[in-house]
């Protein structure tokens, strides 16, 4: 039999913009905000996606000058940084399973010691769904648990890619068109058994609809899974990763770059799923975030 803590882990591994201000303005560390004019200097910085400190979300962080791009780290994990000598920002992935309270990403500087930006992590409370079910669709059967440990290896090895270069715009495009869920950070418990939260945006849409790279990049994995069915991940640069799943069929291969539109696949409803959508994750420095923070 397959914990709760387990199962849920791998459904969630596998399964609008804040303007920039002139960097005299922001106190390092805190947060951008909004009403002030874009200097010619800061167009260099991509679209940011919407600041929220929660579990689940993303903090947008100034790190005020320098010379050169500086580097940060989110725990022992590398985090994005983004910007010109003129603004740096930190854009950082909030882990669902995140405690609220003090947090401190850590930056270096060349030829200065490593210092700590401070911020503080919000409380947020998601959804929570109680259902009662047959035994045999929570628990899985021994050849399906093999099944899963393997693919588990495979994609914790997806999901640590960290490329060097930022994307130029952190600004997403919805990847199907259709109605979309506010399931994101949803915790279902079966029979009494807790699962991890729901990590992505569900997008209903007809079986054999087109769905397109979120945004440009390189597509680093692509194949059936038995939680998430025909899945394709794209690496965006910097620990910004997005992925696709339940698709019918897919039309890329890893190793292809990708512009963002890109037809990479179609609807259907292969892998755990009861009928045909779209599930789609964003990824930043290994934590699931809000999809919707990322959309215009």
């Amino acid at each position: 039999m397959m914990k709760g803590s387990r199962r849920g882990a791998v459904v969630a591994a596998l399964l609008g913009a804040v303007p920039v201000l002139v960097y005299s303005q922001v106190a390092i560390g805190q947060p951008r905000t909004g009403g002030q004019a874009v200097s010619a200097a800061e167009t260099e910085a991509p679209q940011l996606p919407q600041h929220r400190m929660v579990p689940g979300g993303v903090a947008v962080l100034s790190l005020g000058p320098s010379a050169g791009r500086p580097r940060a780290r989110y725990g022992d994990l590398p985090a994005m940084v983004v910007g010109s000598p003129r603004e740096w920002t930190a854009v950082v992935g909030i882990p669902l399973a995140a405690k609220p309270g003090p947090a401190l990403l850590k930056v270096k500087r060349d030829d200065t010691p490593e210092a700590s930006v401070a911020f503080t992590i919000g409380d947020v409370k998601y959804a929570e769904q109680r259902l009662k079910v047959p035994p045999g669709k929570v628990d899985l059967a021994p050849e399906d648990l093999a099944r899963y440990e393997r693919e588990r290896a495979h994609l914790a090895g997806v999901v640590a890619m960290f490329s060097e270069t930022a994307p130029q715009t952190l600004r997403l495009q919805q990847p199907v068109a259709g109605p979309r869920s506010s399931s994101f950070g949803l915790r279902r418990v079966f029979n009494g058994q807790g699962r991890n939260p729901h990590s992505g945006m569900d997008i209903a849409a007809p079986r054999g609809t087109p769905v397109v790279a979120a945004g440009a990049g390189k597509v680093i994995d692509a194949g059936d899974y038995f939680f998430n069915g025909n899945t394709v991940w794209i690496d965006h640069g910097a620990g910004l990763l997005t992925m696709y799943c339940h698709l019918d069929s897919i039309s890329v291969k890893a190793g292809e770059t990708v512009a963002a539109g890109t037809a990479i696949g179609t609807v259907g409803a292969t892998g755990r799923v009861t009928g045909p959508h779209l599930h789609w994750s964003v990824s930043l420095n290994r934590a699931m975030v809000d999809p919707a923070l990322f959309l215009p």
